[in-house]
């Protein structure tokens, strides 16, 4: 069995206030490419993990870990004693901005699932993984892809401030989710940085910046809701942009942006120059990225000039579905 989910831009998490009994909540996209392919079947002997040779090295100790305790987690929850084989066909850059551990451990869940017989949604997979404990927005775009939005967490479940990686709250129920226009692509940068938060990085992050303003986050919440998602279904690509680069100047986005080295704040300052419409940081980074149509397609060319040798540009789309599987 063969699974293919996609990749997703974490545009912004919405609440970290907490000053109206929730917390959390974010935005988010799917993308078609780059994507994370994972081939698995039953073995008679241990969790065996085997790579493509198109497997970059920085992407395989990721791959294991979470492979392994994905497989061992659900084994566990539901008392297969049946081991797996898997090979990675596909996968993408750790710790980039976006999505690749929740993506290889929902793949790794749904593929011993369905070779076992059992019916389990993403959300289900996600709770018995451990992911989901701060943003749903990597398992809505596992199952449900397009653009985004879930409605993080009441006070009751989760009382603190933190990152999915060491909350243990359950997934956030999707509030929204919004085809995306297909003529509208979106161009990523990955520049060469060496500024990578995750784990006690990201943690300490949470705890010294929280709780944040509660009007910064009734203004972001309002551009949300009432200027790029309106934006959006008017299919108005340059007020959808406007609407991105206000976010990353509000509430904890403004904190993830300005954490970033300099010369990925250089780089979103450049994209603006040369004509992108909107210009925003996935996550904590270091991907930066663009929605960009016809009409300025130019940026693409522009922007591989100025990044050079020191890092990655690529081109997507939106993908309005989740996994493939084959």
């Amino acid at each position: 069995m063969i699974i293919k989910s996609p990749s997703r831009l974490h545009m912004t998490l919405i609440d970290l206030s907490g000053a109206y009994g929730r917390i959390d909540g974010g935005m988010g996209l799917t993308l078609q490419d780059p994507n994370f392919i994972l081939f698995g079947e039953p073995t008679e002997k241990n969790i065996q993990i085997d790579f493509s040779q198109s497997i970059m090295n920085n992407c395989k100790k990721e791959c294991i870990e979470k492979i392994q305790d994905a497989a061992f987690k659900v084994k566990n929850y539901f008392n297969i004693d049946e081991d797996f084989y898997f090979k990675i066909e596909n996968a993408y850059l750790p710790h980039s901005g976006l999505g690749s551990g929740t993506q290889i451990a929902l793949s790794t869940a749904k593929i011993i699932t369905k070779t076992m017989g059992i019916e389990a949604d993403a959300y289900k997979l996600a709770q018995i993984v451990g992911r989901g404990g701060t943003s749903g927005i990597g398992t809505c775009s596992f199952e449900n892809g397009g653009l985004i939005i879930d409605g993080g967490h009441s006070l009751e479940e989760k009382s603190s401030f933190s990152p999915s990686s060491s909350s243990s709250a359950n997934p956030p129920i999707l509030l929204a989710n919004y085809n995306f226009p297909k003529d509208w692509k979106i161009l990523i940068v990955l520049l060469n940085s060496d500024i990578h938060i995750n784990g006690t990085k990201e943690v300490n992050i949470f705890q010294k910046y929280c709780p944040i303003s509660k009007t910064e986050v009734c203004e972001l919440s309002h551009i949300i809701f009432m200027n790029i998602i309106p934006f959006l279904l008017e299919h108005n690509i340059q007020g959808f942009g406007k609407g991105i680069d206000t976010i990353q100047e509000l509430a904890f986005k403004n904190i993830e942006v300005s954490l970033q080295s300099t010369k990925i704040k250089n780089l979103m300052t450049k994209l603006r120059e040369i004509g992108a419409y909107g210009v925003g940081m996935s996550s904590f980074g270091p991907a930066v990225y663009s929605i960009y149509d016809k009409n300025n397609k130019h940026i693409v060319n522009e922007i591989k000039d100025y990044v050079g040798s020191n890092g990655i540009v690529l081109t997507t789309k939106a993908q309005n579905s989740g996994y493939e599987l084959y």
